[in-house]
């Protein structure tokens, strides 16, 4: 087995974005708004924070406490929007239950949207006329890429089907030439489905959801899934048991969250 190694290929990006941001000058903010405070979020956010100090960007972050109204949501998002400053605008996933994302998702444009979730960014990409990824779907095909492991032909399982994972990678795979079959939370016998994939990528936040008894002997498995659990991120896949039957592994942590990350800045001096 081999690991795909997706901090040691973001630290790559990551320095040439440096680069890119030192010479050209320029003056970037990435504004994140964020709703209470998710434990995995949290993680995320101050990885986001500590990437853009690293890289030379700034790192406005917007908290809002749960009660606050829709209305009042989308009159502050829509002044963060309008802020000249802030050069790109993602909104913390997940939001808690009472607030409709795509209701707040699509208040920010295209060339502020570098997680490319609006109505307005997703038509574009599904059309191909984007000029950017969204940043799961750049972190995979890099991986891929870096590791030439050619998706043509491919039978390839995706569990979940979220618009960060799911959804997007589905028709990124579809145009590269594979075959793709999507499961969700109604599929029963997923591991029916599972044993028969080439490439196997879990996206669900349920620990220990993907057992080695479900992969064929050889496959390639990325991990994105990320649940907090017993104070620690945790994957999908139960690394023991999968490990021993898989060719190239993406885990969780150090697999595709950091690339993702570093897709995500990418974006940002993509747009501006």
């Amino acid at each position: 087995m081999k690991i795909l190694d997706g901090k040691k290929l973001a630290d790559k990006i990551l320095l040439n974005l440096k680069k890119e941001i030192k010479k050209n000058n320029l003056k970037l903010r990435l504004a994140v708004v964020s709703l209470g405070k998710d434990k995995v979020s949290e993680v995320y956010l101050k990885i986001k924070e500590r990437t853009a100090k690293k890289i030379g960007v700034d790192f406005k972050l917007y908290r809002f406490e749960k009660n606050i109204n829709k209305k009042e949501l989308s009159q502050k998002i829509r002044k963060i929007v309008a802020n000249k400053r802030n050069s790109g605008v993602i909104i913390q996933l997940p939001l808690p239950k009472k607030f409709p994302a795509d209701d707040f998702l699509n208040l920010i444009p295209f060339n502020k949207d570098v997680d490319l979730l609006s109505f307005e960014s997703l038509g574009k990409f599904y059309q191909g006329i984007s000029e950017i990824l969204p940043p799961t779907v750049s972190a995979v095909s890099k991986l891929f890429r870096e590791y030439r492991i050619n998706l043509k032909g491919k039978n390839i399982v995706l569990l979940g089907s979220g618009r960060l994972v799911g959804k997007p990678l589905a028709v990124y795979f579809i145009n590269q030439g594979a075959t793709v079959l999507v499961l969700n939370k109604e599929t029963n016998k997923v591991s029916d489905f599972t044993k028969k994939a080439d490439i196997l990528i879990s996206g669900t936040g349920q620990p220990g959801l993907v057992k080695g008894r479900m992969i064929k002997k050889g496959a390639i498995v990325i991990d994105v899934g990320t649940k907090w659990l017993n104070g620690k991120i945790k994957g999908d896949v139960d690394l023991k048991s999968v490990a021993k039957k898989v060719s190239f592994l993406a885990p969780v942590p150090g697999g595709l969250g950091p690339l993702t990350v570093a897709c995500l800045f990418e974006n940002l001096i993509k747009l501006n």
